[in-house]
């Protein structure tokens, strides 16, 4: 019998049909997802100077693909999700960008049909290598081995991971209070009872600082070869060992951030106060780049390590 395999999981996984939806929605419901991709896109407007080609690695419906395709970057737009894919082919016809976008379905882990430094810029957002294990150090290698000046990722943290002490912690995320998104809902309906006599599982908890695994490998595989769909098994990265394997793959001016990290000190209902006014939430934006960016804050962001390093 054939062995299950990340690949598998995650094919059947992000090809479900409202995956392109749920994904295309999440900036409109999420205050930290707002907050992350604005991070990003300023950090890639940043160094954009001499990239004219870009692979992206788990582009989903195209958040940073149709950005530097509006640029006049020719970006290779690759995804293991066929309804992302398609979504994304319609928004770049819909921006009039498709002329510079090449759309390719694939996984991750094989990036054989690319040469080495193929591109200017490699990069993979939204935590999809993450998804990867045990294949995630040779992921990033491999996007290394395909960029020729600049690679840019975001994986999941292992210091930012505490929903194990605080399971509704994404409640204070929540923009839009009328939102449909279904996981939005059901937070906003039960969150208050998830909390009630909730006590944090230390074993639980020790295991996974020790592991980086927010799943059971056994238990996805099993639940998937009974004809489920399990979410992949997530690794989460010390940010450390995210430098160790950059560096060990050549990668030079290694530098990491912590996108939310500030949004974590914030109440709810001040964050709420901030977005809904669009002057203040642009400043605050502004400024969440900056404390984001602080060494200090690199590991604490609200989910993810986000890193950009040379060739």
């Amino acid at each position: 019998m054939k062995k299950t395999t990340s690949t598998d999981i995650s094919d059947r996984f992000w090809n479900l049909p409202q995956k392109a939806g749920e994904e295309l929605s999440r900036e409109r419901t999420y205050i930290d997802d707002i907050i992350q991709k604005s991070h990003i896109e300023r950090l890639l407007l940043e160094n954009l100077n001499g990239i004219c080609t870009a692979f992206d690695g788990g582009a989903g419906y195209g958040r940073f693909s149709l950005l530097l395709a509006a640029r006049g970057v020719h970006v290779t737009h690759f995804d293991i999700s066929l309804p992302m894919l398609e979504k994304a082919r319609e928004l770049a016809d819909e921006r009039k960008v498709a002329q510079n976008m090449t759309f390719v379905h694939g996984s991750l882990e094989d990036l054989s049909a690319f040469a080495n430094k193929q591109f200017d810029l490699a990069m993979s957002f939204d935590a999809p290598i993450s998804y990867t294990y045990p294949k995630h150090e040779t992921v990033i290698k491999s996007l290394l081995r395909i960029a020729g000046k600049k690679l840019c990722i975001g994986v999941y943290s292992r210091l930012a991971w505490t929903y194990l002490f605080d399971p509704a912690q994404k409640l204070k995320y929540i923009y839009n209070k009328d939102t449909r998104d279904p996981f939005a809902r059901w937070t906003l309906d039960h969150a208050a009872n998830q909390l009630v006599d909730f006590k944090p599982d230390m074993a639980a908890v020790r295991e996974f600082f020790k592991t980086g695994l927010m799943e059971k490998t056994e238990d996805t595989a099993a639940e998937y070869e009974k004809g489920n769909t399990p979410w992949p098994v997530s690794y989460t990265f010390m940010p450390d060992e995210l430098t160790g394997i950059l560096e060990n793959a050549g990668a030079k001016n290694i530098k990491l951030s912590g996108p939310g990290a500030l949004s974590r000190s914030i109440p709810g209902e001040v964050l709420s106060n901030i977005m809904w006014d669009k002057q203040l939430s642009r400043e605050f934006l502004d400024f969440c780049y900056w404390y984001d960016s602080q060494p200090q804050c690199v590991g604490i962001g609200k989910d993810n390590l986000v890193v950009i390093a040379e060739l």
